[in-house]
């Protein structure tokens, strides 16, 4: 496994799911993590247990929609652990109206969270992360399998992962010279605690077939391809969209 020892990370939407296997998965790679949620509950039952198992971790609330929430996060990792290696921005929110439906005010609700919060994240994040010189930093974006592919009646969702996927490329590009990288990891239907609640047996099977091997993504595997990004060992990549689908897209 790579290895994050010495470095401080921050993941955005942390609480549960997908954020919950990379904080852990980052936080047994040897990273210290600052970790946002809306969730206060879960969020802070998740510091006091990594805490206890000898983790170095910190919980923050934090709506990424919001600049000032933003900046807040970027400086409690700093206050905390005095520097800032990597971030994750995970936080995101989906909707699967028909777009002939779907208000304007869910649209910028969705936009707001998913494309504009990686937006305010990348901006603070990599001012920070160019004080650490040659060592740069690593900005690791959630998109999606649909930020490559269209899904009727996602047309907000796929829209907004579409967008993260390119401001990846171009924040790459802009950011290479500071030794700064910066990938999207782009995981097909995974099996978190949301999907299971509202998504029913038949449905989740349907799902699972259109994946290669045949089921669906666990968070932990998400995790493992986030720590990869966020670890030197991935120290010429950048600029990627990391497909975590199961073969989804192969297709």
């Amino acid at each position: 496994m790579s290895s994050l020892t010495g470095k401080v990370a921050i993941v955005t939407g942390g609480a549960n799911g997908i954020g919950e296997a990379c904080v852990k998965e980052m936080v047994a790679a040897g990273a210290r993590v600052i970790f946002s949620d809306l969730n206060d509950e879960l969020g802070q039952k998740l510091e006091q247990e990594l805490n206890a198992n000898g983790g170095e971790v910190r919980y923050q609330h934090s709506d990424v929609s919001k600049e000032e929430d933003v900046k807040a996060l970027i400086q409690r990792a700093i206050d905390e652990f005095g520097r800032l290696d990597t971030i994750v921005s995970n936080a995101g929110i989906g909707n699967t109206d028909s777009t002939d439906d779907l208000t304007f005010e869910s649209w910028r609700k969705l936009m707001s969270v998913n494309l504009d919060g990686v937006f305010l994240c990348a901006k603070y994040a990599i001012q920070e992360m160019k004080k650490n010189g040659a060592q740069g930093g690593s900005v690791i974006n959630m998109a999606s399998m649909l930020g490559h592919v269209g899904r009727a009646a996602t047309a907000a969702y796929t829209a907004s992962k579409g967008g993260i996927v390119n401001l990846t490329k171009s924040l790459a590009l802009e950011y290479g010279p500071d030794n700064i990288r910066v990938n999207a990891v782009c995981p097909g239907y995974i099996e978190t605690p949301l999907l299971n609640a509202t998504l029913d047996e038949e449905t989740q099977n349907y799902l699972a077939s259109l994946h290669a091997f045949g089921r669906l993504g666990k968070p932990e595997e998400v995790g493992k391809a986030v720590v990869f990004l966020a670890s030197d060992d991935s120290s010429f990549v950048t600029g990627s969209s990391l497909m975590v689908d199961g073969g989804y897209t192969a297709q």
